[in-house]
């Protein structure tokens, strides 16, 4: 039986939807830092995927609404908005805008090897999002800097619990590449080439 475009639609939105619920249970899973910020692991991963497998628009839109969860778990790190331009600031680099670029790793779907359009996917979403959240600390959390540079506050906070995530991020999206085809309708194994 043939799959009809509200089916896939269907099937889209609940893989969407388990994603989103497997990224926030992985993100409970970290080492967190005292200003924000924590190193999970794999947190990234279902949207990546969803990205991928559906469209970096979809993967965007899902990264959104992943978001939104976050922000909802972050709540208390909006009373360190001293005005609303800067709640303002929070609320799209630290969330929405933070989490929806994840979804862009979904631009190398083209590459013939998956395991490396995954790995670069992964590295893609991981500086669009550092540089969210070094936004963000340059404008919003530029108080804590305690008389260092700013822009090198930002640098180092930012740095210390995101490069391990991104490392771990990348290196599953490798694994998980060379195992899982991502690209068929129905997920299986990649198929190996034969000799």
């Amino acid at each position: 039986m043939k799959k009809t475009g509200i089916n896939k639609n269907v099937i889209m939105l609940c893989e969407c939807a388990v994603m989103v619920a497997l990224a926030t249970v992985l993100s409970l899973i970290k080492i967190e830092f005292p200003y924000g910020g924590s190193i999970t692991i794999c947190s990234m991963l279902p949207i990546l995927i969803i990205g991928y497998r559906y469209k970096p628009l979809v993967g965007c839109l899902t990264g959104v609404v992943y978001g939104l969860i976050q922000m909802l778990f972050g709540m208390s790190n909006f009373a360190y908005a001293t005005s609303w331009q800067a709640a303002l600031m929070i609320l799209f680099f630290d969330y929405l805008i933070a989490f929806g670029v994840i979804g862009l790793g979904g631009v190398f779907r083209g590459i013939k090897n998956q395991a490396v359009g995954l790995a670069l996917g992964a590295l893609l979403a991981s500086v669009l999002r550092f540089l969210c959240h070094f936004l963000s600390g340059i404008t919003v959390w530029a108080g804590f800097a305690d008389g260092m540079p700013v822009w090198l506050y930002s640098l180092i906070y930012n740095g210390l619990y995101m490069l391990p995530k991104f490392g771990i991020l990348i290196a599953a999206a490798i694994a998980l590449g060379l195992l899982v085809d991502f690209r068929s309708e129905k997920l299986g194994a990649v198929k190996r080439a034969k000799k």
